[in-house]
């Protein structure tokens, strides 16, 4: 399929702006995914190597309280995930249900489901599998991986980024595209708009919503990748409040991936930072856990360890394109709360 006619290829400027997210190329390391199970459940680290396919550009993870570890393609599409002690083997296979390149991915346990986000992204040279157009959440059976549902973002110029679940079960989707969140309840056959609001719009040559998670006061909280910015969403009865520019104890840097962390929330810089965000208030204290990360896409916590996955998607859209990226890396970062 041309390029031309690929949903996302509807705004070439946006096809520049997301060959921008892997303007910082670092180099690599091979790939260590290790889990292990200790008695009572709690998953550890290991050391023994997980392999994953050669050359399928992570672009984001998700795991599950046993420790299993589930790893979305950007190009190649598809899910990969490794079970405690394990190898990785493919899960979802690339172009089920009309899956394309695979973004955003988040296993809800409570509702065995596996979250999503597939985009038609010819439009940046990736043609991925099948010849479906347009952004999708696509759910999945997270015990089986058998398909379950299909929902198309409204607008022609989505891209479904990332996703996360609220206490009642409500899925909410970012749209890196429009200033939209959107959001899908139990047993909905729609996506629907939630929240929209001009803060939340890509900016002239940037980028928008992108990493997006539910904090511990039951609010929505979600980042935009260029320019880097947090922003709160008030939540009250399940419907979109307010919402507010956080102010951070210092400048981001291409700001990614978020998953909740305790009180407090993981967020991954593109620039090769995982931190710790705090929120208070209006305001939002920034530390730095881990520095000197190879492009990194996102985090997903096991136990008292961080995972992060080094995309290097430069190699595949950005100014590496066409040099060879080498093994990619699932890195295992320490925490504490």
């Amino acid at each position: 399929m041309k390029p031309e006619h690929s949903v996302a290829s509807s705004s070439l400027a946006q096809g520049e702006l997301l060959k921008s997210l892997c303007a910082r190329a670092l180099g690599t390391a091979g790939l260590a995914l290790i889990l292990g199970v200790v008695p009572g459940g709690i998953a550890r680290a290991q050391t023994a190597p997980v392999s994953v396919p050669d050359k399928s550009f992570p672009e984001s993870l998700t795991s599950t309280k046993d420790g299993t570890i589930y790893v979305g393609s950007f190009n190649l599409g598809g899910v990969v995930k490794a079970a405690p002690g394990g190898k990785a083997e493919q899960f979802i296979k690339p172009g089920t249900a009309g899956s394309r390149s695979v973004l955003g991915v988040l296993a809800d346990e409570k509702n065995n489901t596996l979250y999503v986000c597939s985009n038609d992204i010819t439009g940046f040279g990736v043609p991925g599998p099948s010849d479906t157009k347009g952004a999708w959440l696509k759910t999945f059976d997270l015990a089986s991986g058998a398909p379950k549902g299909s929902f198309p973002l409204k607008d022609p110029k989505s891209l479904c980024n990332d996703i996360a679940v609220g206490g009642d079960g409500t899925a909410y989707v970012t749209d890196s595209f429009t200033p939209n969140v959107y959001s899908l309840k139990p047993g909905g056959t729609a996506l629907d708009i939630w929240a929209t609001d001009p803060m939340l719009a890509p900016a002239k040559d940037g980028v928008g919503l992108d990493g997006i998670a539910v904090g511990a006061d039951g609010n929505l909280y979600v980042t935009t990748y260029i320019p880097a910015a947090l922003f709160k969403i008030a939540v009250k009865d399940g419907k979109a409040g307010t919402v507010t520019a956080l102010k951070t104890s210092r400048p981001l840097d291409h700001a990614d991936a978020m998953r909740a962390f305790g009180d407090s929330f993981l967020l991954i810089e593109g620039a090769g930072r995982l931190d710790k965000v705090t929120i208070k208030g209006d305001e939002a204290q920034i530390e730095t856990i881990k520095d000197g990360l190879a492009e990194p896409v996102s985090v997903t916590q096991v136990g008292n360890t961080g995972w992060v996955a080094e995309g290097k998607l430069s190699y595949i859209i950005g100014d590496n394109k066409e040099k060879d990226p080498g093994p990619f890396t699932i890195k295992p970062v320490a925490l504490s709360k």
